[in-house]
């Protein structure tokens, strides 16, 4: 058996190459720098995402999402499941070597013969000198490698996720005490009404338009209730457990320090972090391998069968020196009639080739219009902020006039209902701004493969 691993171990050096296709490097499908982006010398993908999101009280939920979420356990579980058959793949490449042992004892012409064997060997081991096994356990390999990156791709998504479910909370929190704060306004205006009513100094017009502000009122705010509700049941799905009443206090919803401010970079960063990106060029080279094995299927297929042991008719004397047995079987199989399917497993192995580079393509394009919109986002909307503010300043000052010429006597009602209503609206559009630009700001983060590491 020694002398015969020699040989074999020189077969093995040799069968090193592949049937490979060569993969050149393309050029980006998309432009080389954002639209409005600005370029950094730090990626978003470097900045860890406790660096990002600063407020205490996110940053726990956050933990216990990552600790709790059963999406992302499932995630980690296919990774073990990749992994292991990525083992079970790659051990074809290894001779299966086992023991055996015998005993046969037989009768003929009234003679009883005995016959004791014990062998250590390997059965059909496969030479691969067209590299077919060495392109299937890359194709394991980067298949692998494509079930880890989706998992890093869950985890950012996920962080993001709760991120913005929390603020659309906190959203849903603000616009309450908005419709709830109008709610009092209000029904102090229906309530002044209906004192001027009962008086004769207004008509009931007026009364029943001050009667149904204060019922809007009261259903904007059972709405933002409900949201805050549906919002916090959605994040408790997301954390995989109850939301923990010891949380770290909320900070102030318009605080600059919710968020670390982030730079775009180059379009050419997004290939190196974006986790998708990089599971769609895992993909492409086990596309790219499998091309591989289906041209090694045109070429023989060597095979050893091999075994060193001892043998005697006497358990006795198994292991003495004169019941020394080996064999040596290689085998060589040539495909004939079976080109067609041969031909036939290249092509579509060739076609899935091209449809994992088109599909890797195409992540990247996704990937650079997913940037360039949240820039865009995250340009207007911060524009919108501090006009929304204007627009409040100045409907509060129209509400106080409108007021002040209705209890004068000087206009109807009518005028104070749409002024108040329109400073509702401008008190929302703020919110919404601020809200829009957080989570704007949330998915540029995300859009840039951060916190990959």
């Amino acid at each position: 058996m020694k002398h015969l691993l020699h040989p074999i171990a020189a077969t093995l050096l040799l069968a090193s190459c592949t049937l490979d296709p060569p993969l050149g490097k393309s050029r980006l499908p998309v432009s080389s720098r954002f639209p409005g982006g600005t370029s950094s010398t730090t990626a978003a993908a470097d900045i860890p995402w406790r660096k990002f999101f600063l407020e205490p009280r996110l940053r726990q939920l956050i933990d216990l999402t990552l600790a709790n979420n059963r999406d992302l356990r499932i995630a980690a579980l296919n990774i073990e499941k990749s992994r292991a058959q990525y083992g079970m793949t790659s051990s074809a490449s290894l001779p299966d070597i086992s023991n055996q042992a015998a005993f046969q004892r037989d009768k003929s012409n009234g003679n009883i013969r005995e016959n004791w064997r014990n062998s250590v060997g390997f059965t059909a081991y496969e030479l691969d000198f067209f590299g077919r096994i060495r392109s299937q356990n890359r194709e394991a390999a980067e298949k692998f490698l494509a079930t880890a990156e989706a998992q890093r791709a869950a985890k950012i998504s996920l962080i993001s996720e709760v991120a913005s479910r929390y603020y659309a909370i906190r959203l849903a929190e603000e616009q309450a005490a908005v419709a709830n704060k109008t709610l009092e306004s209000v029904q102090a205006s229906y309530t002044l009404n209906k004192a001027r009513a009962n008086a004769g100094e207004t008509n009931q017009l007026d009364l029943r338009t001050a009667e149904s502000q204060v019922q809007n009122a009261r259903l904007s705010l059972l709405a933002y209730q409900r949201d805050i509700a549906r919002g916090t049941n959605a994040l408790t799905l997301l954390l995989g457990t109850p939301i923990p009443a010891s949380l770290s206090n909320s900070r102030d919803y318009t605080s600059p320090t919710l968020l670390a401010h982030l730079t775009s970079g180059l379009p050419s960063a997004l290939i190196l972090h974006r986790p998708d990106i990089l599971q769609a060029e895992h993909k492409l080279l086990a596309a790219n391998a499998n091309i591989g094995a289906a041209r090694a299927a045109f070429f023989p297929t060597i095979s050893l069968t091999a075994s060193n042991g001892t043998a005697s008719a006497d358990f006795s004397n198994l292991l003495s020196g004169n019941t020394a047995t080996w064999n040596f079987a290689p085998t060589i199989t040539i495909p004939i009639f079976n080109a067609g399917r041969n031909r036939a497993n290249l092509a579509a192995a060739e076609a899935s080739q091209k449809i994992e580079l088109a599909s890797y393509e195409k992540s990247i394009q996704t990937a650079f219009r997913e940037v360039a919109d949240s820039l865009a986002d995250t340009q207007t909307f911060s524009s919108q902020i501090p006009i929304a503010a204007d627009l409040i300043k100045t409907q509060t000052t129209r509400f106080d006039l409108a007021n002040q010429r209705y209890l004068q006597g000087e206009s109807p009602y009518l005028e104070v209902l749409t002024a108040q209503q329109e400073l509702f609206n401008a008190q929302l559009s703020l919110l919404n701004a601020q809200f829009n630009n957080l989570n704007a700001r949330i998915t540029l983060y995300k859009s840039l493969g951060g916190g990959w590491k």
